[in-house]
C-alpha cells in the first residue's frame, strides 16, 4: 500500500503541485484581504498551501499536461510564468483597494480633514483617517458578502483563460491591467464624486463670503462647519458606497 502512495506521489505530481502553489501563494500575496500587514506571514503561507491542496485534485490534470518535461529549464521558465499571472491577478483585484484609498484621501481633502494624522490599517503606509476607514470596510465587506471565496473560483478558473505556459508575454498583462486600472479608478470617481461637487460648492460659498465680509475669518469659522457637514454627507451615503465598490468588485471576480 506505502508503495503504490509513493509511486503515485512521484516527482511530476510534487512539481505540479509547486507550480500550482506558484500561482496561488503569489495571487493571495497581494489580492485585498489576505495580503494585510495585520495577518502574520505564516497563517498566510499557511493559507496558501491549504488553498493549493483544496484545489490540486481539480486542477493538477490541467498543470501536468502543460508540463513537457521535468528539464531545469522547462521548471524555471514555468516557475517564472505561474508567479507572473499569480501576481498580475492578485495587483488586479489590489487596484481597487488603492483606487478606493486614493479617492479617501480625495474625499478627506474635501471635507477638511486632510491634516489630521491617520493610522496604518491594512499596511505600512500611513493615510488619512477617512481613507482608512473605507479600505477597512470594504477588505471587511468583501468577507462579510463571502466574496473571498470567489477569489478561489477565479483562481480556478484562471487556469482555463491563462494556462501554463513556457512564454510569458509582458505586454498582454500590462495591457490587461491598465484596462482594470481604468476601471478601478473609474469606479472610484464614481465614489467619490459627490464629495468633490461638495467641496466645490462648499468652498465657493466660503469664497464669496469671504470676499463679501473681508473683516470676518470666515475661513477659520467655517471649517468645522465643513468638517461636519462632509461627516454628515459621509453617513448619509456611506452604504451606497460600499454597495457600488461592492458590486464592481464581484463583477471583476466573476467576469475579469
Amino acid at each position: 500500500m506505502s508503495g503504490l502512495l509513493v509511486a503515485a506521489i512521484g516527482p511530476e505530481m510534487v512539481l505540479a503541485t509547486f507550480l500550482l502553489f506558484c500561482r496561488i501563494g503569489a495571487c493571495m500575496l497581494v489580492i485585498p484581504g489576505f495580503s494585510s500587514d495585520r495577518v502574520a506571514m505564516r497563517i498566510r503561507l499557511l493559507m496558501a498551501v491549504a488553498s493549493t491542496f483544496a484545489m490540486a485534485p481539480m486542477l493538477l490534470p490541467i498543470m501536468r499536461q502543460a508540463m513537457p518535461d521535468l528539464g531545469p529549464a522547462t521548471t524555471v521558465r514555468l516557475i517564472a510564468g505561474e508567479l507572473y499571472i499569480g501576481l498580475l491577478i492578485g495587483l488586479m483585484g489590489r487596484a481597487f483597494i488603492a483606487a478606493l484609498e486614493m479617492i479617501g484621501t480625495l474625499m478627506s481633502m474635501a471635507i477638511g480633514m486632510n491634516n489630521i494624522p491617520g493610522v496604518p490599517v491594512g499596511g505600512g503606509e500611513t493615510m488619512p483617517p477617512l481613507a482608512s476607514l473605507l479600505s477597512v470596510t470594504a477588505t471587511a465587506m468583501i468577507f462579510i458578502t463571502d466574496q473571498h471565496q470567489e477569489v478561489f473560483r477565479g483562481l480556478a478558473q484562471s487556469y482555463m483563460r491563462l494556462p501554463p505556459s513556457l512564454a510569458i508575454q509582458p505586454l498582454e498583462g500590462l495591457e490587461q491591467f491598465a484596462d482594470q486600472l481604468s476601471v478601478a479608478f473609474f469606479l472610484a470617481l464614481r465614489i467619490g464624486s459627490p464629495f468633490i461637487v461638495y467641496s466645490v460648492a462648499v468652498n465657493f460659498a466660503i469664497g464669496i463670503t469671504n470676499r463679501l465680509t473681508p473683516q470676518i475669518p470666515v475661513y477659520f469659522i467655517s471649517m468645522p462647519l465643513i468638517i461636519i457637514g462632509g461627516l454628515y454627507f459621509l453617513f448619509v451615503v456611506i452604504s451606497d458606497f460600499m454597495r457600488i465598490f461592492l458590486d464592481g468588485y464581484f463583477s471583476w471576480l466573476q467576469y475579469g
